[in-house]
């Protein structure tokens, strides 16, 4: 059976949390307005499907062929989210902005040196999907769309709402970085069991 409540908590705080596409979305909308901002955000969820899809082909095909290396994914993936964790409970109370392009195609681009969407997708896949969904293709690419969306659905928050988040992080940083540190941890833990 699917664990729903643990994969739907992984992914929403990986893609919540601070990251280039949750950043730049924020940036983007306070420089130019949320309208305006918009097609970046649609070059990140295009780019994240793709990139969504490339994870559960690889993982999918791989996990099929050597099923040994799931243990060592979860390991790397377990270990990228502590190592996020201490960013995020370290991290300055203030949000840097980046003022980089902000069309459709830089969203899009973004998303392949993007590491932090890489190990969301791996970790999905091997942690939370293919355990119960291995070689059922169509489920694996709904599943990808699934991810895709989600996080969609976060920067476009973060650039909504990115005076809000700028208040609330640059006000009650060190709060808000010690919930979303140790929602990592549970999620990296969780993994496991």
């Amino acid at each position: 059976m699917f664990d729903w409540i643990h994969f739907l908590t992984y992914a929403c705080m990986t893609a919540a949390t601070p990251g280039p596409n949750n950043i730049m979305s924020m940036s983007n909308a306070g420089r130019l307005g949320f309208r305006k901002a918009v097609p970046f955000n649609f070059g990140i969820w295009v780019g994240f499907s793709v990139v969504m899809f490339l994870c559960a082909l690889f993982c999918g095909t791989l996990s099929g062929f050597l099923p040994r290396l799931r243990r060592p994914m979860l390991v790397i993936g377990a270990l990228y989210m502590l190592y996020l964790a201490w960013k995020t409970f370290t991290g300055a109370s203030g949000i840097r902005t980046d003022n980089s392009r902000s069309g459709f195609l830089s969203g899009l681009l973004l998303q392949f040196v993007n590491p932090k969407i890489y190990v969301y997708g791996i970790v999905s896949m091997e942690a939370y999907i293919l355990p119960v969904w291995q070689g059922a293709w169509r489920q694996l690419a709904g599943f990808a769309l699934l991810l895709a969306f989600i996080g969609f659905v976060f920067t476009l928050c973060w650039a909504l709402f990115g005076s809000v988040f700028r208040l609330l992080f640059s006000r009650y940083a060190r709060i808000t970085n010690t919930v979303m540190a140790l929602l990592l941890v549970y999620c990296a833990v969780s993994l496991f069991f």
